[in-house]
């Protein structure tokens, strides 16, 4: 392992944010990274770049990629196979990998970007599936100790777009694999996503495969959502936001095209794509960043933007939804 000198940190996040790092090192396996841990504690992880901002230069930090790969068998039986999977897999790769096997559970959350390490942290999620749900352990490293640690399903304390490694446990350990619990037959298929619906009936299948599933949502994702790879971008800026049944009544007798998924008797969650839109930011460009002309829930990076005008951008989108809505819009991206 060698520590690298002043590296530019624009190839290694997906908004393309020009930030340098004073020290940076790749780590390629368990015994390299608890290794490095018996002399740096002060880390600054990195894993696919895909899910934070970055508004300035990583000084005093070391910052680290996992780059940690393999897919192994734990066990299987007739209906479902356990998989445990290293943090550094690529999260899209693997879930295509899965379809070719026929394993199911993931298809769902096709083209996310991103590492597999980092899928617990933000419990990713789409069209109607959360990662949690086929999560069965979480193997991590202590950085203060080096040694490993393994977390339960339940001792990650999953929410919506959260965990309890983005809370109390917060830059005390390091993801290194998970392990997921997913079919091989009788597949749960999650089609009560309207969009879902429309590409399988444009396609005429009645029947839908996972892999089916998967294209779908990989259809739908590449119509509205930028590459990262052509335009700077994070996916999902904001989470939709959960508001009251009281709050949501109150906005639909004022905006009665407000969407809506209900989810209890006490609870609605509204699109913050579609709050965005209507506050006017939709395709509207701010110097070197601006919300996508396709999603309003994306902030995008034209090229040359700073972490800090982008944030600048999400600071005037959130006071608008406030001053409209009276709904406190979350970042869901990870502002460094």
């Amino acid at each position: 392992m060698k520590i690298a000198q002043n590296i530019s940190l624009k190839p290694y996040n997906t908004f393309g944010i020009d930030c340098n790092a004073k020290r940076f090192i790749q780590v390629t396996s368990l015994f390299e990274l608890q290794e490095l841990l018996k002399t740096e504690k002060d880390l600054f992880l990195l894993s696919g770049g895909s899910n934070m901002l970055l508004t300035k230069d990583i000084e005093q930090e070391l910052v680290v990629q996992l780059n940690i790969k393999g897919i192994s068998i734990d066990r299987e039986n007739e209906q479902n196979v356990h998989l445990t999977v290293n943090a550094g897999e690529n999260w899209h790769d693997f879930v295509l990998w899965c379809i070719e096997q026929n394993y199911g559970g993931l298809e769902n959350l096709s083209l996310i970007p991103g590492f597999v390490g980092t899928c617990p942290i933000q419990n990713i999620g789409a069209y109607g599936v959360e990662v949690k749900d086929r999560i069965t352990r979480v193997e991590t490293v202590e950085i203060a100790s080096g040694k490993r640690v393994y977390f339960s399903n339940e001792e990650c304390e999953f929410g919506y777009r959260n965990s309890v490694f983005k809370n109390a446990l917060k830059g005390r350990y390091i993801i290194t694999a998970v392990t997921f619990e997913l079919s091989k037959n009788k597949h749960q298929l999650h089609t009560k996503y309207g969009a879902i619906n429309e590409e399988l009936k444009r396609k005429n299948i009645e029947v839908p495969t996972i892999k089916d599933i998967s294209d779908a949502v990989i259809a739908i994702r590449q119509s509205k959502l930028p590459d990262p790879s052509e335009i700077g971008n994070s996916g999902s800026f904001f989470k939709n936001p959960v508001i009251s049944t009281t709050h949501f009544q109150e906005l639909q007798n004022e905006f009665p095209e407000i969407p809506s998924y209900p989810i209890s008797d006490t609870e609605v969650k509204v699109p913050a794509g579609w709050l965005i839109e209507q506050a006017g930011f939709k395709g509207k460009r701010f110097g070197a960043c601006g919300v996508h002309h396709k999603q309003a829930l994306v902030l995008v990076n034209y090229g040359n933007a700073t972490g800090k005008e982008v944030f600048a951008l999400a600071q005037e989108i959130k006071k608008a939804i406030k001053n409209k809505f009276s709904i406190a819009l979350e970042i869901e991206v990870n502002i460094i």
